[in-house]
């Protein structure tokens, strides 16, 4: 790099982050549902960026039904995957609306039958000197829709549990990547990885250590405001999504007795923190240690097709993909962390799904559960 290419840059990826970083704040500001809206597009603009990199490695714009296929089989895993989702987390507005619950009866068969539509299609597209081009292009769309889609639906799942799993996750990712770069560009010495000539092991550790103190008192800051905390529930009585709840113990200030040697060091017998930020800094661990690898995988895959971008959509920066390299590994983390030790059973959930039952099945159930607790002495029997 000559010096001034570099810091011209250095200045352009700059003022382009702090630009998006903004945006991503007016975002959040406008609440769950546009952020929902905003995952999907950034998901069909990531399709389309390897879709389109398939295209032209293989030449295969000649390739008859090619790119409507595409398409339709994102339209195909986007029902399915938007169906469950809706049927999962607003069951209340899917019990009221007769044609949703007609459609949420059959989703799993209309979900089929739409995909095997698609694949009919395919066969019969299939062209004699085009055959092994025709199955390339068929395996690349259904891995980038795995890569992609199902992986966004995770950023979805998260989303539901409470904004600060998306944001904080996603927060953390970007400190990292802006960090590193930091500590590279002004420290970086030592290469880390030849897939990235770039990266340096002053810029891996710098931005390790950055992203967990940012991760903790991101964590702190959030934890307070039940708009970031609470999940994102369907109100039937008012007709509208609500972010609106007692936070759980997750998010209430606790006292943390500190070791013997922190202690002496620090002066104070014990630390006050939410629980949340404990969890945070294992989120902020994975996002500086594993999420650089789903960087590590798009360069990769970039240098295997001799691209030096997926796109350029935004200056200095390449393409959206190019920006959510790491986001989709952190998904997914995200998910199997809240799976793992976080979420329990929702009684919310178990209610609606009780009153979506037949009448005497109600009963059944309400006499078993009357034995039961009073079995447990909770409740008095009856004379």
């Amino acid at each position: 790099y000559h010096p001034e290419t570099r810091w011209k840059n250095w200045w352009v990826r700059g003022i382009l982050t702090l630009a998006m970083i903004s945006f991503f704040f007016f975002i959040i500001y406008l609440g769950p549902m546009v952020l929902m809206l905003i995952v999907l597009c950034v998901q069909i603009k990531c399709f389309q960026e390897i879709i389109h990199i398939g295209y032209s490695v293989y030449h295969s714009y000649h390739l008859p039904w090619f790119r409507t296929l595409s398409w339709y089989f994102l339209l195909c895993v986007n029902y399915f995957f938007y169906g469950e989702t809706v049927t999962d987390y607003f069951s209340n507005l899917v019990q009221r609306e007769e044609p949703l619950r007609i459609l949420s009866k059959y989703h799993r068969l209309i979900s089929f039958a739409m995909y095997l539509t698609g694949f009919c299609m395919f066969v019969l597209s299939l062209v004699k000197k085009h055959y092994r081009l025709q199955f390339y292009m068929f395996g690349w769309t259904h891995v980038t829709l795995l890569i992609v889609v199902t992986q966004s639906h995770l950023i979805i799942h998260n989303l539901f549990e409470g904004m600060i799993w998306f944001i904080v996750p996603i927060s953390c990712v970007i400190c990292n990547d802006i960090m590193a770069y930091m500590f590279g560009f002004f420290f970086g010495r030592t290469p880390l990885i030849k897939l990235s000539p770039k990266k340096t092991w002053e810029g891996f550790i710098g931005g390790f250590f950055s992203t967990v103190v940012f991760g903790i008192l991101l964590s702190y800051v959030m934890a307070g405001y039940s708009f970031f905390v609470c999940p994102v529930e369907f109100n039937s009585d008012r007709n509208s999504f609500e972010v609106d709840c007692e936070p759980s113990d997750l998010f209430q200030l606790q006292d943390y007795a500190l070791p013997a040697a922190l202690e002496s060091l620090t002066g104070w017998p014990t630390l006050r923190l939410y629980p949340f930020q404990i969890h945070s800094i294992s989120l902020s661990a994975f996002a500086s240690l594993m999420g650089p690898f789903g960087g590590f995988f798009a360069s990769g895959f970039k240098r295997a097709f001799k691209i030096k971008d997926f796109a350029n959509t935004i200056p200095g920066h390449g393409g959206i993909m190019d920006r959510f390299d790491c986001q989709y590994l952190m998904a997914t983390f995200v998910n199997v962390y809240i799976a793992s030790f976080i979420r329990g059973p929702n009684p919310a959930k178990v209610v609606q799904q009780l009153l979506a039952l037949r009448l005497d099945q109600q009963l059944h159930i309400f006499n078993s559960l009357k034995t039961h607790l009073t079995e447990r002495g909770l409740l008095e029997e009856e004379a």
